[in-house]
């Protein structure tokens, strides 16, 4: 790239090449106005150019003989200069007489032969050579320099040595990757003890994983611990507008690693740059074409064994073209799943060994209350927790503020100044007490941590938090009916206590449904259909993203039965929640009054208030109270 100094230069260079060379800035009058100047003897100096006359003149008494306009335009100049003299300039006529009229009124007068065309050679014509001169230095200069301004030259930011800062005992909850990893490492430090084998390092490393989970962190730390250079660009920034701009910076990227050999090239977001060619039935974009041509080519001509070593991130492996995964290009693949409990803890000691934490903050608490979780998250959560005790002005981040901090990140900002009438307040603590006491019946659902019926985000009126016994990786069809049991608990208890229902349940249902709708199509659980999958429709590998409609591939017939195989089953969790409400209706006013008093109720408080008629199944989960408003504006409960 062109240093911005050049251009400061070039321009002040323009400038002071026009500024020098430009005519001065005098007082134009008619020439009748100039010979009442001379006979009134007000000149006091001509010079005579072929077609121009410049004069100096007196200004005092010209007053009356000059035109009022040309007269203020002079006057006008006196705070530029100091005395009674101004600069006038007139255009000559021929005048037989005017030499004699000056000789007559004692004028110093000269003749003038005034270039204009070297005037404007050095006022326009130079300066813009000089343009040129620089323009041709800065063609010839270096490597890649013959492209405009060094557009086609590599973006990459180069880490030198272990200035990435980052090491293996920074990354955690993902210790099967840093195994991968680790052999990359190895190879890098000591290439000799692999060559003597006669064994190979794979060229390219693909990791892939969910957002936040530590991708673009994994391989900072493989650089921090290999100790060499670290080229690190995203996959966007290949493409410009330009044609072939791409093709070129993919190019002097490689030739820069293999100056800097060994070292690391990272390519962040690659599913930007290495998105399947001529998906979608169209013929794509030529220039991303054209660059993933060239990644594809720079990686079969470059040798691994030259301590080159290409990693590269990507959120959406499903969408990268098949060429870019074969043997030979990359070759080791590496996922890297949400954490779980074990591997949350750990995370949270990572983000938490900078923070002063209470006596009371048990971190394996905190990992059990974050399921589903991800780096990113995990260290957001330590953050707030560590804000909210600020703003508290304490002197120790305390579990309370870790509480607070997790609601605020799954249920959004709480709205204590947010109007509610009684009326539709008295509403969320029925909606809220059926989700926790349908928990509370139900064996196979998590436990209630607390309720609450303080307003939080933009939608959720209310909440039911719970706190899993256990990671989970399956689930039977008893559990699953058991969760669908507990979201319906809020619209049932309402039907229960006022005979009719409110907007509130839309995500309850909105989730019932696909729930529902998931056991029948994809999960095989109606003896109706029997054991198929009618579902084709998959999401991505490590990106929960809405996909394409697929082509219905059953008959009308079977997408009747199966809606009502879905009915069926929310008809029939129906009916068991509203039995369970039934019995515990004194238990269901209770719960409903105490939130009412308190806003929020905890896991003892409820504990006190179940033991009387407490089941036999462990605690459970909830729900949570929204507006009518979009699922996509409805916070997570």
């Amino acid at each position: 790239m062109v240093p911005p100094w050049y251009w400061l230069v070039l321009a002040g260079l323009i400038f002071a090449m026009e500024f020098y060379f430009a005519p001065s800035q005098v007082v134009a009058i008619p020439y009748s106005e100039f010979k009442t100047l001379l006979a009134a003897g007000k000149v006091r100096e001509a010079k005579v150019g072929p077609s121009t006359i410049d004069a100096r003149i007196d200004i005092n008494g010209a007053k009356g003989l000059l035109a009022p306009d040309d007269y203020s335009r002079l006057m006008a100049r006196r705070s530029a200069v100091k005395s009674d003299v101004r600069e006038i300039e007139t255009e000559r006529v021929d005048d037989p007489e005017l030499t004699a009229q000056l000789q007559a009124a004692h004028v110093r007068y000269s003749g003038v032969a005034q270039n204009i065309w070297l005037r404007s050679l050095l006022g326009w014509i130079l300066p813009i050579g000089v343009l040129v001169l620089v323009w041709i230095w800065l063609m010839r200069r270096g490597p890649g320099a013959n492209l405009t301004m060094g557009i086609g030259q590599s973006k990459a930011k180069v880490y030198v040595e272990s200035t990435t800062g980052v090491r293996f005992a920074d990354v955690a909850g993902i210790d099967e990757a840093k195994q991968e990893l680790e052999e990359v490492v190895q190879f890098l430090r000591t290439p000799e003890r692999f060559r003597g084998l006669g064994g190979k390092i794979p060229k390219g490393v693909l990791i892939v994983g969910a957002p936040g989970t530590g991708k673009t962190l994994l391989a900072k730390a493989v650089a921090g611990e290999a100790g060499v250079p670290f080229l690190s660009i995203s996959g966007s920034e290949f493409v410009e507008m330009f044609v072939g701009v791409g093709a070129a910076r993919v190019r002097d990227l490689f030739a820069q690693a293999q100056q800097r050999a060994p070292c690391i090239i990272f390519i962040d977001e690659l599913d930007a740059l290495g998105k399947a060619r001529g998906v979608g039935g169209l013929t794509g974009n030529d220039e991303r074409e054209q660059t993933l041509n060239q990644l594809l080519v720079q990686m079969d001509g470059f040798d691994s064994q030259n301590g080159v070593i290409i990693l590269a991130a990507t959120n959406r492996p499903e969408i990268l073209d098949p060429a870019l995964l074969r043997p030979g290009r990359f070759d080791r693949h590496v996922a890297i799943d949400r954490p779980d409990i074990k591997g949350r803890e750990a995370i949270l000691k990572v983000h938490a060994k900078d923070v002063v934490l209470g006596p009371d903050v048990d971190l394996a608490v905190v990992a059990a209350k974050t399921p589903g979780f991800a780096g990113a998250d995990l260290a957001n959560i330590v953050n707030e927790a560590a804000l909210h005790a600020a703003r508290e002005n304490k002197k120790a981040v305390e579990a309370m503020d870790f509480d607070e901090a997790i609601e605020r990140v799954v249920a959004g900002l709480e709205k204590r100044n947010r109007v509610m009438n009684p009326k539709e307040k008295e509403t969320v603590a029925y909606h809220e007490a059926g989700h926790a006491l349908v928990a509370e019946s139900r064996p196979h659902a998590d436990r209630v941590s607390k309720i609450s019926i303080i307003p939080r985000g933009i939608g959720a009126l209310g909440y039911t938090m719970q706190l899993p016994t256990e990671e989970r990786y399956l689930l039977k069809r008893s559990e699953l009916l058991d969760r669908l049991d507990v979201l319906l608990g809020g619209r049932v208890a309402e039907e229960l206590v006022y005979g009719d229902v409110s907007t509130g349940a839309q995500d309850d249902l909105q989730r019932a449904t696909d729930m529902a709708r998931h056991m029948i199509t994809q999960y095989g659980m109606s003896e109706r259909l029997g054991q198929v999958a009618f579902d084709a429709a998959r999401p991505g590998a490590y990106l929960a993203v809405p996909q394409a409609p697929q082509q219905v591939t059953y008959s009308e017939e079977t997408a009747r039965i199966i809606d009502e195989e879905v009915g069926r089953l929310i008809r029939e969790a129906h009916d068991r929640v509203a039995e369970t409400l039934g019995a515990q209706r004194d238990v269901l006013e209770g719960l409903a009054k105490l939130l009412l008093v308190r806003e929020v109720v905890d896991r003892a408080a409820l504990d006190e208030l179940l033991r009387p008629k407490r089941d036999l199944g462990s605690a459970a989960s909830g729900g949570e109270l929204k507006k009518d408003v979009p699922a996509a504006a409805a916070s997570r409960a």
